[in-house]
């Protein structure tokens, strides 16, 4: 008998399954490490406290990029690293799963509201990728790759989305926590 897998083993399955297709079969994307890392952050930002898992020196969740980007440039190397590789997922996140909600992120009276989500997440995708010492080597190609391949990799997200979208509801109930 096959054991049932739930939680969020079942969910990073889900997540790879619809990534690796929709990257290698839909857009001829054939790089596993870029599909890994895309699971890695949908699985992650199922989670709020991960989307917004920084604060400011008084304790204060960042939950624009604009204070985002301002705290990046308050900090050392490794955390500096961090924030705009997490700069780069929320913008990326948001812009491709949930592109609807970008009205509310970028509201005239936020902080956000001039700020390009695409150009502001390819340059901290960018930024982190610099990083390219351990125990960042590995990862700083696929950082770089996010941030040439920016447009692409939303477009994919979208589809993504679009897939899970479409699924019935008896197989989403099979990834859901018990």
């Amino acid at each position: 008998m096959i054991p049932l897998v739930t939680g969020e083993d079942a969910l990073r399955r889900l997540f790879a399954a619809l990534t690796e297709h929709t990257f290698q079969v839909e857009l001829g994307v054939a790089d596993p490490k870029l599909t890994d890392y895309l699971t890695n952050m949908l699985v992650r930002f199922t989670r709020s406290e991960s989307i917004y898992r920084f604060r400011d020196n008084e304790g204060r969740r960042l939950d624009q990029v604009a204070d985002m980007l301002e705290e990046a440039g308050h900090r050392a190397a490794k955390p500096r690293r961090e924030l705009h590789r997490h700069i780069g997922d929320f913008t990326l996140f948001w812009s491709g799963v949930f592109p609807e909600a970008l009205s509310r992120l970028r509201a005239p009276d936020r902080k956000d509201h001039l700020i390009d989500y695409s150009r502001t997440g390819r340059e901290s995708y960018h930024i982190a990728s610099t990083f390219d010492e351990q125990p960042f080597d590995d990862e700083a190609p696929v950082l770089e790759r996010l941030s040439r391949d920016y447009d692409l990799c939303r477009a994919g997200l979208r589809k993504i989305r679009d897939e899970w979208d479409h699924l019935p509801a008896e197989t989403l109930a099979r990834y859901q926590d018990e």
